[in-house]
């Protein structure tokens, strides 16, 4: 040693002034000290084995020694001839050891720990197996007791593990949870290895139930995790562990029981291992992604939104932290996109789906060909971008998702397992892609590769029904489209198939069973073979027997086969098909589940059916209709988004029931279902607002009747504008509490007709001031029925026919359209020629009628249907000397329903609130023309009201969308002096132009105005609105009427500014009955007078411009 001074000492001197050599010099020196230090022990025991011979007593402990001095030396200086010869002296020397001794378990355990060593360093499998028996041998000289049992029980388990995730051998799954067992029993609760044990044998359960699904593995590692974070404090170093394994152990239970328990308690572990997770960790980026995972599987069980957008704020955590420095993982991506794409479906935010197909875009970046997770990348790229392509109808997202397809189909060659499946998403794509432009071959490329798919799917795969379905369907179009009869008999061929896959419990059977129906009538029609209409109606019979009452298809398969049996009867006279068809159609009338469309087909049918051939359910099958109309639009607290819905089912059915009813003298009945047809989408998506709020005002158990039919609707809403099929017993759960929540609300008191219709009792009251003349355009005749206070309704027919009416409406609005653009005189003659026809036609024998029953002077409330809403019949006359017009008899006002005149009654009298006046005036509107008369206006009526009630004038840049908005929910009465915008294809966009925009219908349905009173809208055409969708009344002045104002007054067509000046003036000086209120039923009169004293000072379509709505 002294030696090794000196030579350090000579080391420093030879560099002097440079310290860094000097100790470089010294570490050398001392590592080959070192090194003598274990090689010259390893010579010393290398000279004792040559001493002893075989056969010599002691070489077995010279083997073991040299033995375990090589193994120390290679885990210091790690060169593999160490362990090696280490490995072949502790086989030499087991070999000389008897078998029998106890001790052997010592050298057996340091073979087994060599071995274990060598595989991990070198992967040689047959080290690992010899160790793992080297283990059990060990284990079975150390029985229960041995001082070394539970460190010989947890090696066997570690070597055990190592070639289970080698070789996933399950027998040694199987092995290591019998020892963990065994080890349990050697630990007591309180031994500070007891968690570990716990901990592991946890985690290898898991992993068996990963294998094999047994729900009692993951039960038990339930138990076991929970146990083990029982025993482990809370500074525990591994207890975040703990707590993340129980959680995810805890998901897989919910996976498998759908227990949402599970689900809750894993999230809240989640929210405990985040809030106890550093903001710098390493591993918080797991907390925040297995948190995100649990809340957006929760999503999906109960779509609470809420719990999407933290699983997205989570979701985008974890990826700021990728950004800072981690790696990016495509998982978290393309989990952020689905997120956000779902998002994007309940709430329609495209920023949502862009952001999706941007997250997408970057996984698939980071998933280059040969990734494992290219083909998943792919695909869900894919689907956002059709989600997308769905909503803007963008061709370039539409083709990009074709060759996303091609890209993912390309990945899989023949003979790859999933190549079927990803020829049907290409035929998908091509499909969509085919019905957008047309292009034959895509349709024919369609046709191919599912072709392709189904040659590839086995017979007893499961997607191969729907495979057997979509190239039936293609096939079909095709068929369609050109006319070739291969196709169709291909078709049928392959629905024949389907059928065969699908059992009688199949949930698919249904379906194939429609569409083998429809195809065999498609090839019926061309070729006329009679067998495949009388197969088809056996198969819609089929159908029919698989949606048992209450079923979301059974109305369409009813209708359908009442439909086939008809065509039968026609072709072959068996009256008893005909019988049959309306013996199913009948049963459309006793449905009590909540309406979807396919009920509302399926009632077009039938009254198409009834009208065809003089049946005599044809007003059952009316009023069946319009039940269903009034409940459908009640579940979907429709809106503007449902308008064309609602547009196309009641484009004529009112009429037609209420001419049906005329032809068999049901005049009662005709009141009531012209009422029940008309104007559905305001009665009940405003003023339904109505009987809700007085449903939750009447009592406590009211209250909750009205949020619980709020809350189904809007459930029953998502599935009926999805056109989900009504299989699962979750929807049959939701129609059934649906009608039950309808009829407890039905006992209450006041409520027995809640969601049904009024009867005629109730709706002679709107004829309680001055009678109501309904006038009634059907193609099946026109009417005219004068509903009075105390008398049964009277007829009286008129002499024109809808066609006519049409004519004569389409006439008039060309006339109106070219008001102030053409000669004068000539549009004056040309309107009063209509004008006259009215009187001849309509009006005159109205008023012969009216005069045996009111005096002259007195109040009328016209209430017109179809193209009569388009026709001034308040003006008609016949406009020749010694002759008076309809304004000489009588004051007329109008009405769009009974109800609506009855409620507006309603509120008068009921209302005794301090009055309060608002004047809205915009002379400069956006993009607009510049009304010149506007501020005069708006002075003649501050003039003439201010003196009398509290005044609030809002113009020029107060005049606003939203001042309008907030000015109009706090004030009673309104005079709006403005461009009014009507928008005859989306009345719900027809608006009042201000300052700064349109203030359309929509914002209006969206204002809640307190107590309104009386509207006079000097706003060009306020009373125009959809020509296809007259009896909704979309109009303006109608929105105002419907919200509540009781009394509006507004034009049919553009008024010149000083005319307006001229009857606004003339209108309030006559409208004011007593100091400090106004009284909206004098609007009429008032507006009657004003023309009246201007008929010698203004052309005549600008006199007869104004109409009244309302009491």
């Amino acid at each position: 040693m002294a030696d090794n001074v000196v030579q350090c000492r000579s080391a420093l001197q030879q560099y002097p002034g440079h310290m860094s050599l000097g100790n470089l010099a010294i570490g050398r020196l001392i590592r080959g000290l070192r090194r003598r230090i274990l090689v010259e022990p390893i010579d010393v025991n290398r000279a004792i084995l040559a001493l002893r011979p075989p056969g010599h007593p002691d070489r077995f402990i010279a083997l073991n020694n040299l033995a375990i001095r090589l193994a120390a030396r290679f885990e210091r200086l790690a060169v593999p001839s160490d362990q090696d010869e280490a490995i072949e002296h502790f086989r030499a020397a087991l070999a000389i050891f008897p078998t029998d001794r106890p001790d052997r378990s010592a050298p057996l355990d340091c073979l087994a720990s060599a071995l274990h060593d060598r595989f991990q360093r070198r992967g040689i499998l047959s080290d690992l197996n010899e160790a793992v028996d080297l283990r059990r041998a060990v284990l079975a000289f150390r029985p229960p007791g041995h001082l070394h049992r539970f460190i010989t029980i947890k090696r066997l388990i570690g070597s055990l593990m190592t070639r289970f995730k080698r070789q996933a051998r399950l027998s040694d799954l199987d092995e290591a949870i019998k020892l963990f067992r065994a080890a349990l029993v050697i630990l007591p609760p309180g031994d500070p290895g007891r968690f570990d044990c716990l901990y592991y044998f946890a985690a290898v359960l898991q992993e068996r139930y990963k294998q094999r699904g047994a729900l009692a593995d993951i039960v038990e590692a339930i138990d076991l995790h929970r146990a083990a974070l029982a025993s482990c404090p809370p500074c525990h170093p591994r207890r975040l562990c703990s707590l993340r394994d129980l959680a995810a152990s805890l998901t897989a239970r919910f996976e498998q029981q759908s227990v949402l328990s599970d689900l809750d308690e894993a999230i809240e572990l989640h929210r405990a291992i985040l809030a106890n997770c550093h903001p710098n960790d390493s591993s918080r980026f797991y907390c925040l992604y297995f948190l995100a995972v649990a809340l957006q599987d929760r999503f999906e069980w109960q779509h609470a939104q809420s719990d999407l957008d933290e699983a997205i704020k989570l979701y985008q955590a974890a990826l700021s932290l990728c950004l800072s420095g981690r790696f990016l993982h495509p998982n978290l991506l393309k989990k952020l996109a689905w997120s956000l794409l779902h998002r994007f479906k309940l709430g329609a935010v495209l920023f949502d789906l862009d952001e999706a197909i941007r997250f997408c875009r970057v996984a698939l970046a980071l998933c280059p060909p040969g990734h494992a997770g290219r083909f998943d990348s792919l695909f869900r790229l894919t689907n956002t971008l059709l989600a997308r392509f769905a909503e803007r109808g963008v061709l370039s997202d539409l083709d990009e998702a074709v060759d996303l397809n091609r890209a993912a189909l390309a990945l899989c060659p023949i003979g790859h397992p999933s190549r079927f499946t990803h020829l049907n998403n290409l035929a998908y794509s091509l499909t969509i892609r085919f019905k957008q432009r047309g292009v034959q071959f895509d349709q024919d490329e369609v046709v191919w590769l599912l072709r392709d798919a189904l040659v590839l799917c086995p017979p007893s795969h499961p997607l191969r029904s729907g495979l057997l379905y979509n190239l039936a369907n293609s096939l079909c179009e095709r068929f369609q489209q050109r006319g070739v009869q291969s196709d169709i008999d291909e078709a049928i061929d392959r629905r024949r198939a389907a059928v065969e896959l699908c059992t009688l419990s199949h949930p698919d059977r249904f379906a194939v069973l429609y569409n083998l129906a429809w195809s065999l009538e498609a090839r019926f029609k061309p070729q006329g073979v009679q067998s495949d209409l009388d197969e088809a109606i056996e198969l819609r019979r089929d159908a029919l027997v698989l949606c048992p009452p209450g079923h979301f298809y059974r109305s369409m398969s009813i209708g359908t086969l009442a439909l086939d049996l008809q065509h039968r009867f026609k072709l072959q006279g068996l009256s008893s098909d005909l019988d049959e068809a309306f013996s199913f159609y009948l049963q459309l009338s006793r449905l009590s589940h909540p309406v979807s469309r396919s009920d509302i087909c399926a009632a077009e049918s039938w009254i198409a059916s009834a009208e065809q051939v003089k049946h005599g359910s044809a007003l059952v099958a009316y009023k069946t209709m319009l039940k269903f109309l009034n409940q459908y639009v009640a579940v979907l607290a429709s809106s503007s988004n449902y308008f064309d819905v609602i547009k196309k089912a009641t484009s004529s059915i009112a009429m037609d029931a209420f001419s049906c009813c005329v032809r068999r003298g049901a005049l009662t009945t005709a009141v009531e279902l012209v009422e029940q047809g008309r104007a559905i989408l305001w009665t009940q998506s405003v003023c339904f607002r109505r009987p809700l709020d007085e449903l939750s005002a009447s009592s406590a158990t009211g209250k909750a009747l009205a949020e619980e039919f709020k809350k189904l609707s809007l459930s029953l809403r998502d599935v009926f504008h999805a056109l989900t099929e009504d299989q699962s017993s979750q929807n049959r759960q939701l129609t059934t509490q649906w009608a039950d929540v309808v009829c407890r609300i039905r006992q209450l008191p006041d409520f027995s007709r809640f969601l049904l219709p009024p009867l005629f009792s109730d709706l002679q009251k709107a004829a309680e001031y001055g009678p109501v003349i309904i006038v009634n355009g059907s193609k099946y005749g026109c009417d005219a029925l004068i509903i009075t206070r105390d008398q049964d309704p009277i007829l009286i027919p008129l002499d024109t026919s809808l066609a006519e009416v049409s004519e004569l409406s389409s006439e008039f609005q060309s006339l109106i359209d070219r008001v102030g653009c053409s000669d004068h005189r000539l549009e004056s003659h040309k309107i009063v020629g209509i004008l006259r026809k009215l009187w001849t036609r309509i009006v005159g024998p109205v008023v012969r009628v009216l005069e045996e029953l009111i005096d002259p002077g007195s109040r009328i409330w016209w209430c017109p249907t179809a193209e009569f809403t388009l026709l001034p019949l308040h003006a008609a006359g016949p406009y020749a000397k010694k002759c008076h017009n309809l304004s000489h008899f009588y004051v007329s006002s109008y009405t769009p329903t009974l109800a609506a005149l009855i409620r507006a009654r309603q509120r008068v009298s009921q209302d005794a609130s301090v009055q309060h006046f608002l004047a809205v005036g915009q002379a400069n509107p956006d993009g607009g023309k510049e009304l010149r008369c506007v501020t005069a206006e708006l002075d003649i009526v501050a003039e003439r009201v201010s003196p009398v009630l509290s005044f609030t004038s809002l113009s020029d840049i107060d005049a606003t969308v939203q001042g309008a908005s907030d000015a109009c929910s706090r004030n009673q009465l309104l005079h709006l002096a403005c461009h009014g915008m009507p928008n005859r294809k989306q009345p719900f966009k027809s608006s009042f132009a201000m300052r700064d925009g349109p203030f359309t219908i929509n914002d209006i349905i969206q204002s809640r105005v307190q107590n309104p009173e009386f509207a006079f809208l000097s706003a060009c055409h306020a009373t125009v609105g959809d020509e296809s969708s007259a009896n909704e009344a979309i109009h303006l002045a109608a929105a105002m009427h419907f919200l509540g104002f009781c009394s509006v007054i507004g034009s049919l067509w553009s008024v010149d500014d000083e005319v307006a000046r001229q009857v606004v003036t003339a209108f309030y000086d006559n409208l004011f009955d007593s100091p400090g209120r106004l009284n909206c039923r004098r609007a009429a009169v008032a507006l009657h007078k004003a023309v009246k004293s201007l008929r010698k000072k203004i052309s005549l379509e600008q006199q007869i411009a104004f109409v009244h709505i309302g009491v």
